[in-house]
Formats: structure tokens, C-alpha cells, sequence
């Protein structure tokens, strides 16, 4: 090739590069970067649903409440609800859910579902974020998944996601987009990369069971309740070792080490000795043939307006269920003793105690930090990380994986939720332990 060749090439690459470059970076501050606002720190998306919602107070309750009819309606008018038995009994759910949605706005039933950590709870602290996060992440999900991004870092972590998990190294935004932003905005991202033959049906399942965790500002909230923010650091992080380290084991465990892991797109590989070089070669190619920005931005909004409405009603369903549940009936402490030996083995100091309130995670992720907050030091920092890293629980992102395109069943979920809890209880415990040593010290 000559160099004038050469030069006209880098000449219509440029613009492609300035493309990837500057996309990219504005999808990473609004996912990625913590700002600091009026004292508080947190990622730009995180900060404009705060805004939204402490600025229109009234108007986002509304808004929530018409995603929730819409949810409510939409698979009977789709016909997806017939689709199979577990559409059937989600869609009944999700009507039942519109339901519940109209007595939390309007205050109107029993008082035992208005006490605070029943409707008043799922309303305002899940269904309104997540109905905010979900389409306003959307917008700027094009920046971050459109034009070359994913398969310049894909190919660049390919040595580690690869052996590890099983994963294409495209995978990983989708773990630090779930982990830093919202479970909800992972499973988006996964869903539409396997829609586009990106991922196997395995690799789809196992990052939406192994990466797509609460956000930090979920943990926030769990820390908060369990009187962990003097340690946050040490929380967060060993929540991210021991949920990553659960999936690297669980991803070689059936239901999932068994699944179809043909992708109709392969992933790039790069040559030895010149990784960055591919990598960004790949990303450039993305960017030059990437659709216009408003064409990819109208797509991704319609997706998460359509996850939206396919999550709050169920959540509002299942989550009060369940809440009823744990409250009001002894099934959760019958599904403790389940989990009791892997406590006991951890040395839990309440083993018992600590084994009933994490088999309550299954129905929300929440009710074991609201069960636990009277608990030992060790017994509340291990419920902490194991709320976030069993990652599955039925008011929200079991719906979410089922609206999404992703073959899992019910009963696929459940088997992976136990087998996450378990190896969570086992591999936070020496954190634990040591975050008590630490807290006895400071105090």
C-alpha cells in the first residue's frame, strides 16, 4: 500500500474515530463517573432522576402509574400473555399489579399494606426509579453500546472474560454497566446483543444471572439500612469480588454449563502482541457503519419504555407477595433451613436467624437488610453482600430477564438463585469478618 493510500484511509477513518471517541466518553461520565452535587456523589444518571423526582414530585407518580397500566395492558394486546403458562400467570400478575399500582398512588386499601415497608416502600423507593432509570438511561445507552465501544473493550478484557466466565469480552460493559448504573440497563444492553446474534443463548443467560446486580445506589440503600455506610468501601467492593467470583462457579454448574452456546456473530480476535491496535480497529469499524444518532436513540428509548412497562407492575405484585409473605406466614423460615448448613459452615454468630432472612431475598431483594437490622456486625454485612450477589429475586429481576428475549425459565432461575446464594453466604463470610474486626477498631 502506498502512502498516499495510506493517508487517504487514516483520512476517512478520523471522523470515525472522533465518533467512537466522543460517544463513547459521554456514555462512560453518565454511567460511570461519579459527580459530586450539593454534597451528594453519584453518577450523572442517578443525579437527574433525583432531580426529577424531588422537582416534579407529583408528575412522577402519575408517570409511574401510567407505566404501570400500560404494562398491565400490553401483553394481552401484543398477545404475548398466551405465549406459554409462565406468560399466562406474569401477565395476571401484572394486571394484578395495575391494581396494586392505583391503590399505593391513591392510598386506597387495607391499612396493614400502607405500613412503611410495604405499598408506601415498593412505590416510592422501586417502581418510580426504576420507571425513571430505565428510559432516561435508555437515551444515553446509544453512546454507549452504538458505536464501537463494546468490541473496542471486548476485545481488549477477551483474555479474562473468556476463561473466567465464559463470556465474550464484550460482556463486560455489561457487568460494570449493571454494577455502576442499574441491573435493569445491563439487561438491556445484554438483550439487545443477543437479539443481534452477539451472544448464545448461554452467554445471554449467564450475564443476566451473574453480572446484572442491583446498582450502587441499590447498595447504598442496603448499606444505609444495615448500618454499614462507615465501611462502604470495603462493602462495595467485596460485594463486586464475591458476586463476580459466585458467577465464575456457577457458570460451570448446571442449569447453565448445559445451554446452546452457538452466537451467529462471532467475536473479533486479536493478533498476539498487537491487542490495543485491533481493538481499536474494531471499534472504528462499529462507528463507521453505526446508524445516526437519533435513529439509535429512538430504538433504545422505545426498548426501555417497553422494559419499564414489562417491570413496575410486577414488581408492585410479586414484591407486595412477597413482602406478605415473609410478614404474615412461616414459608420463608421453612426455606431457610436450606441454607442453614452453608451458614453454619461460614460460622455465621445466628446461623438459623441469618439463613430464614436470606431465603426472604427470593421474593425481594430488600426484605433480608429490613429482617436483619437488629443483627450481629457479621451477620449484617454478610446479608448485605448476599442481597446483591444471589442477584435473582421475584419482584423485579426475574420479570425483567422473562421480558426480555433471553430462553430462561422460571424454574432455571430459582435452581441458579439458590445455588448464588449459597457460595455468597460461603465466600462473604471472611469478609465479614474482617469488616467486624475493623468497625470494633474505628469505634
Amino acid at each position: 500500500m502506498t502512502s498516499s493510500s495510506s493517508a487517504v484511509q487514516e483520512e476517512r477513518r478520523f471522523p470515525s474515530l472522533v465518533k467512537l471517541m466522543l460517544f463513547s466518553l459521554i456514555g462512560i461520565l453518565f454511567f460511570f463517573v461519579p459527580v459530586t452535587i450539593k454534597g451528594v456523589s453519584t453518577i450523572p444518571l442517578d443525579h437527574m432522576v433525583t432531580w426529577l423526582r424531588s422537582e416534579a414530585t407529583g408528575a412522577v407518580g402519575i408517570y409511574a402509574l401510567v407505566l404501570i397500566v400500560a404494562g398491565g395492558v400490553y401483553p394481552f394486546v401484543s398477545g404475548s400473555w398466551n405465549r406459554n403458562l409462565t406468560s399466562r400467570v406474569f401477565s395476571l400478575l401484572k394486571l394484578l399489579g395495575v391494581v396494586v399500582g392505583f391503590m399505593a398512588y391513591f392510598e386506597v386499601g387495607p391499612a396493614l399494606l400502607f405500613s412503611k415497608d410495604m405499598l408506601p416502600f415498593l412505590f416510592h423507593k422501586l417502581v418510580i426509579p426504576v420507571g425513571l432509570i430505565v428510559p432516561i438511561g435508555a437515551v444515553f445507552l446509544a453512546f454507549l453500546i452504538g458505536y464501537g465501544l463494546l468490541e473496542l473493550v471486548g476485545v481488549l478484557v477477551q483474555p479474562i472474560m473468556r476463561p473466567v466466565w465464559k463470556t465474550p469480552g464484550r460482556s463486560a460493559i455489561d457487568a460494570v454497566a449493571s454494577f455502576v448504573g442499574s441491573y435493569s440497563i445491563g439487561l438491556l444492553i445484554t438483550n439487545r446483543v443477543y437479539k443481534a446474534g452477539g451472544y448464545s443463548a448461554k452467554e445471554a443467560a449467564i450475564i443476566a444471572t451473574g453480572f446484572s446486580t442491583v446498582s450502587a445506589t441499590f447498595m447504598v440503600i442496603v448499606a444505609k439500612t444495615l448500618g454499614l455506610m462507615d465501611i462502604w468501601n470495603l462493602y462495595f467492593w467485596s460485594t463486586l469480588i464475591v458476586s463476580f467470583a459466585v458467577t465464575a462457579i456457577h457458570v460451570r454448574l448446571w442449569p447453565l454449563a448445559g445451554m446452546d452456546n452457538h452466537a451467529s456473530q462471532s467475536e473479533p480476535v486479536a493478533q498476539p502482541g498487537n491487542r490495543f491496535n485491533h481493538a481499536l480497529s474494531e471499534g472504528i469499524k462499529v462507528a463507521e457503519s453505526a446508524e445516526p444518532l437519533l435513529k439509535s436513540v429512538a430504538t433504545n428509548v422505545r426498548e426501555g419504555v417497553l422494559m419499564a412497562m414489562g417491570i413496575l407492575p410486577s414488581i408492585l405484585s410479586v414484591g407486595l407477595i412477597g413482602l406478605l409473605v415473609a410478614k404474615y406466614t412461616p414459608l420463608f423460615d421453612m426455606l431457610g433451613y436450606l441454607f442453614y448448613p452453608f451458614a453454619w459452615l461460614a460460622q455465621m454468630p445466628e446461623p438459623l436467624v441469618l439463613a430464614k432472612a436470606t431465603a426472604s431475598g427470593l421474593a425481594e431483594m430488600f426484605l433480608p437488610a429490613l429482617l436483619m437490622t437488629q443483627a450481629d456486625v457479621v451477620s449484617r454485612f454478610v446479608i448485605a453482600v448476599v442481597s446483591v450477589s444471589s442477584i435473582l429475586f421475584f419482584s423485579a429481576t426475574i420479570p425483567c430477564v422473562l421480558s426480555t428475549d433471553i430462553p430462561l425459565s422460571v424454574r432455571q432461575m430459582v435452581v441458579i438463585w439458590f445455588q448464588r446464594t449459597a457460595l455468597s453466604i460461603l465466600l462473604a463470610a471472611p469478609f465479614a469478618f474482617y469488616a467486624a474486626g475493623q468497625m470494633a477498631s474505628a469505634g
